[in-house]
């Protein structure tokens, strides 16, 4: 099947409301002399309005990153002349980014976790059910696609992607059919899929289920992305570069009992425990 070629980006087609942006500007009760870290670039919302309330003289600083190359060619046009560095990585590798740009403690930390709007609005990425296009669901646009994980991963490790990441409950039946189906004809694109995992279901379940592929395109987007190992691993590396309750970048003090998250479907929660004496509190996945 055959699409149209995609046509050169352009960040001002990047829309994107910042979600919380209050509450998350009131959460990091920014300094401006402080040094902070938006581990998902995006529109570049969040980042923007940190970077306004930060003092350059003073030694502010925003570093923000993301690993859609999208993303960070919009967060560069939106943050230009802002006391702001865009570096395109994955947050998960934060505590390289931050190292390699000198920087050792930072003030404070935002994740926005999932997919962007930008990304399911436009339908060239693959990510969305909606509208026919390459089985894709890259955020890094590298790497294997979701059409190389259908076509490839066995029942069993398909089944277990769509039951742990989706809370699919038809993950057997669907990644039964997915299998049956590419044995034929490799499955390319969203609506090929889509119309695999309706007809996997019962028909009481379709009548009743406006969106059915809905589970198994956000299982699938999290498996093609590591969603999870990056939360984990990000966490991880971004807790070492805080203070242990905020405050002045490399003060150490009495960590907060309690984090925050929201979290994908499949994850129930994130359990925070400490490392030791003066370590800071480092995420468990249950």
């Amino acid at each position: 099947m055959a699409f149209e070629e995609q046509q050169p980006f352009d960040p001002a087609s990047f829309e994107h409301v910042p979600v919380l942006l209050n509450e998350c500007l009131d959460g990091l009760a920014i300094d401006p002399a402080g040094i902070y870290l938006d581990g998902t670039a995006g529109g570049a919302g969040h980042s923007r309005q940190i970077a306004l309330r930060l003092d350059a003289e003073q030694g502010g600083r925003l570093i923000s990153l993301d690993q859609d190359p999208d993303a960070v060619q919009t967060a560069r046009s939106r943050l230009a002349g802002l006391p702001a560095t865009v570096v395109q990585i994955n947050f998960r590798y934060a505590g390289q980014a931050l190292e390699q740009l000198g920087i050792e403690k930072i003030n404070g930390a935002l994740l926005d976790l999932g997919v962007s709007s930008h990304q399911l609005d436009d339908a060239a990425r693959g990510f969305s059910y909606r509208a026919d296009a390459p089985l894709d669901m890259r955020m890094s646009q590298q790497g294997e696609t979701a059409a190389d994980l259908v076509n490839t991963e066995s029942r069993e490790e398909l089944a277990r992607i769509l039951r742990d990441y989706g809370e699919e409950p038809y993950a057997w039946q669907i990644a039964g059919k997915i299998v049956e189906t590419r044995e034929t004809a490799p499955i390319l694109t969203t609506l090929q899929l889509a119309d695999i995992v309706a007809s996997a279901m019962p028909p009481a379940e379709r009548r009743k289920n406006k969106n059915p592929s809905r589970r198994t395109f956000q299982a699938l987007r999290i498996a093609v992305n590591h969603e999870l190992d990056a939360l984990e691993e990000g966490l991880d590396t971004i807790f070492d570069h805080l203070p242990l309750s905020g405050g002045p970048a490399g003060q150490e003090q009495v960590p907060p009992l309690v984090h925050s998250l929201y979290l994908p479907a499949g994850v129930s929660g994130v359990c925070m425990r400490r490392q030791g004496k003066g370590k800071a509190y480092h995420p468990q996945t249950h």
